[in-house]
């Protein structure tokens, strides 16, 4: 980022800071996270976004669904570095999913050139940057871990796609971005915010490309509703990109 991209995207930062800190999630709407992530060094979002046509299924529902199809990587993030580790599976505690957690689930690998693509280093520097700017720097890592998870949710008139299907939750980690990358005829798919009390905080559906929400994985729940189709004769979808931090 140069001292211009960095000067140009400060107030932007810095009103996802601030929302964080005080309501330990902060919404980004696409008008505001495009030249956001421009700043970081996106470019060819088509090419990026076309990648969620090539997602296996999910092959370890434990409900039994088929709804979900998915890639999966992970990457240390330091300061002038982004690199992507050995292939690995991912893995819950049941504490952090009841549904599908407690066993390693390995998912076809986000593809090499994706995993390289300006979009995913974009998104990838972004995160890194929120998420050391809001850690105490006694307690920042020299390098966080991150996972990174492309999620096709598929809707039938018959079955509905469910985008959370652990229900209200937290993912064990320190920091949660979500990327809104496509909807195509599907209705609901709401996100709510609850504090560990229970309490609501905020609701709101991502509906745009590159539409976000940055979240404090340590202070909050969230979770989906689940998504039906506008039309039972065409394809219902939601896509998005899921990337967690936690320290090494």
């Amino acid at each position: 980022m140069t001292v211009r991209e960095e000067k140009q995207a400060q107030p932007e930062l810095d009103r996802i800071e601030a929302a964080t800190r005080e309501n330990h999630f902060a919404r980004i709407p696409a008008v505001e996270m495009r030249p956001l992530l421009e700043a970081f060094g996106m470019s060819d979002w088509e090419g990026f976004a076309a990648s969620w046509e090539r997602l296996g299924v999910d092959l370890y529902m434990a409900d039994g669904g088929r709804y979900r199809r998915r890639r999966y990587a992970t990457f240390a993030l330091a300061e002038d570095a982004i690199i992507r580790k050995k292939h690995q599976p991912h893995y819950q505690s049941r504490d952090y999913n009841a549904l599908n957690g407690g066993i390693e689930r390995w998912f076809e690998p986000v593809e090499r050139e994706i995993g390289a693509h300006p979009v995913m280093h974009a998104v990838l520097s972004l995160i890194r940057r929120l998420a050391t700017d809001l850690t105490p720097v006694a307690r920042r890592p020299e390098a966080w871990h991150a996972e990174v998870h492309q999620f096709r949710i598929e809707a039938r008139d018959d079955e509905a796609g469910q985008p959370t299907p652990e229900g209200l939750h937290r993912d064990g980690v320190d920091w949660v971005l979500v990327l809104m990358v496509r909807r195509e005829n599907v209705a609901s798919g709401e996100t709510t915010i609850h504090d560990l009390q229970g309490n609501e905080l905020g609701s709101f559906t991502l509906s745009s490309p590159m539409d976000a929400a940055f979240v404090n994985d340590n202070q909050v729940f969230h979770g989906v509703t689940p998504i039906q189709p506008v039309r039972p004769d065409a394809p219902a979808f939601r896509d998005v990109m899921v990337v967690t931090l936690r320290h090494q």
